[in-house]
């Protein structure tokens, strides 16, 4: 997703990022908008946005595939899914935001067995769990 190598991020440096974070979406990136898990916008340019970081690097220790306790009936793509930085599949997650509101977004590939979904997701402070 980026040219450039990544910087580590820790789970309370992207809680601030969202604590930081404007309410809603700016008219830039609101093509990318999704409070739940979408597909990455095939029509909207990735140029509005700028990478900051990334919670896993390869080369570390393989995160855990254990997923985030929901509640029934919620899946994990669902825009009422709780974001746990330490689970699957934000473990795996780059963060970019606006260029122009600061707005952070959550990256992360989807590889099925004949697919590649790149996908994206608000990272908004108050779906955010331990």
């Amino acid at each position: 997703m980026s040219t450039q190598p990544l910087r580590r991020l820790s789970a309370a440096e992207a809680t601030e990022l969202a604590l930081s974070a404007p309410g809603s979406t700016c008219n830039q990136c609101r093509a990318f908008s999704s409070p739940g898990w979408s597909s990455f916008p095939a029509t909207a340019s990735a140029e509005v946005l700028q990478a900051v970081g990334a919670l896993w690097l390869p080369g570390d220790d393989e995160p855990t595939q254990e997923e985030t306790p929901r509640p029934t009936g919620v899946d994990e793509w669902s825009a009422a899914a709780p974001i746990s930085l330490s689970r699957r599949p934000y473990n795996r997650c780059e963060i970019w935001s606006c260029r122009h509101c600061r707005l952070p977004f959550l990256r992360y590939t989807e590889y099925g067995g004949y697919y590649v979904d790149p996908r994206i997701r608000e990272l908004h402070v108050e779906r955010l769990v331990g």
